[in-house]
């Protein structure tokens, strides 16, 4: 380990590869609340988190698992699960007089037409007002799971994503 009198140990949180403390900085200077994404290998999971001297809170959110509710069977961590729970989420934070944010994927990777993006059409389609550039989105055919259907013989997934859809947007409507 390196010693001496200019040798600054990193923070804790930047040391384990979970914090990156100059895009965490800007998004609070921009003083809006933020739309937090995280993505696993099995789930999605989207909070609005809104930023405090004591720490930050959460105001609303929603995780992939909740679509079983709603009739979805399919994986909870494919594109399709994505773009669900973004459009529950977005429903639930309208529903909770929260109208707009902006966009935080922390250390994850930004590629277009990503699970990640795919969360953030379902949010913007449910009608909240997130900053964004609608050519990263993933095409309509991938959201819905034609991609996998036509791969996995016995795949209803098309027809789960739309009856998962329109029950969500039976509840809140």
């Amino acid at each position: 380990m390196a010693t001496g009198p200019r040798y600054k140990v990193a923070f804790r949180r930047r040391r384990e590869g979970r914090t990156n403390y100059h895009q965490r900085l800007k998004l609070l200077l921009s003083k809006e609340d933020r739309v937090v994404v995280r993505k696993s290998a099995k789930h999605m999971q989207v909070q609005l988190v809104a930023p405090k001297p004591e720490g930050d809170i959460t105001l609303s959110s929603a995780i992939s698992t909740e679509l079983k509710k709603y009739g979805y069977e399919g994986s909870t961590g494919n594109t399709t699960a994505a773009y669900l729970t973004g459009l529950l989420f977005g429903l639930k934070t309208l529903k909770n007089g929260y109208e707009s944010g902006v966009l935080d994927i922390g250390l994850s990777a930004s590629s277009p037409g990503s699970r990640i993006y795919a969360v953030l059409k379902g949010i913007v389609d449910a009608g909240m007002d997130v900053p964004h550039d609608s050519s990263v989105f993933p095409s309509d055919e991938r959201v819905r799971g034609e991609h996998v259907a036509e791969y996995v013989e016995g795949s209803n997934l098309p027809e789960q994503f739309e009856a998962a859809k329109e029950k969500i947007l039976s509840e809140f409507n």
